[in-house]
C-alpha cells in the first residue's frame, strides 16, 4: 500500500485491523498492532516524505502473525537509538511513536541510511 497522504494512514489502519481480525487476533492485540501501524504510517508520511507498507501473514508451527514492513526513501535517521527514546522528536509530536511502536510489537527491526531512507519491520504474533 502506498502512503502519500493522511487518508492513506487511515487506509493502513483499516487494512491492518482487517488482517488482524481475519487472523483471529483478540481486541487487545488488534489495538496494539493497529496503533503501531498508525504510528509507523504517520512517521513514513511525516518524516519519510511518504512511502509504502507491505502486510504479510505469517505461520510458524501453530502460531500465526502479521508482519508490517514500512519503507520510505526520506532523509533517514542519523541516530536510531536516540530516535527510539521516548520524548525525542524532530517534529512537533510527543516523540513516542517509534518507541511506542516497538513496545506494541513482538518483533521490531529498523534499518536506516542517511540520505537513502528507512525500513521498519514489526510483527505481532497471535
Amino acid at each position: 500500500m502506498v502512503i502519500q497522504s493522511s487518508a492513506d494512514v487511515v487506509l493502513v489502519r483499516q487494512a491492518v485491523r482487517q488482517f488482524a481480525i481475519e487472523l483471529g487476533f483478540g481486541l487487545v492485540d488488534q489495538t496494539k498492532i493497529v496503533t503501531a501501524a498508525s504510528e509507523l504510517a504517520r512517521n513514513t508520511l511525516d518524516y519519510g516524505g511518504g512511502g509504502t507498507v507491505r502486510l504479510e501473514t505469517l505461520q510458524e508451527g501453530i502460531r500465526r502473525g502479521l508482519r508490517l514492513t514500512f519503507d520510505d526513501q526520506g532523509p533517514g535517521i542519523p541516530d536510531i537509538e536516540m530516535a527510539l527514546r521516548d520524548g525525542f522528536t524532530t517534529g512537533g509530536g510527543l516523540g513516542m511513536g517509534l518507541g511506542g511502536a516497538k513496545r506494541l510489537s513482538n518483533d521490531f527491526e529498523i534499518e536506516s541510511v542517511v540520505g537513502e531512507g528507512t525500513r521498519v519491520i514489526v510483527v505481532r504474533w497471535k
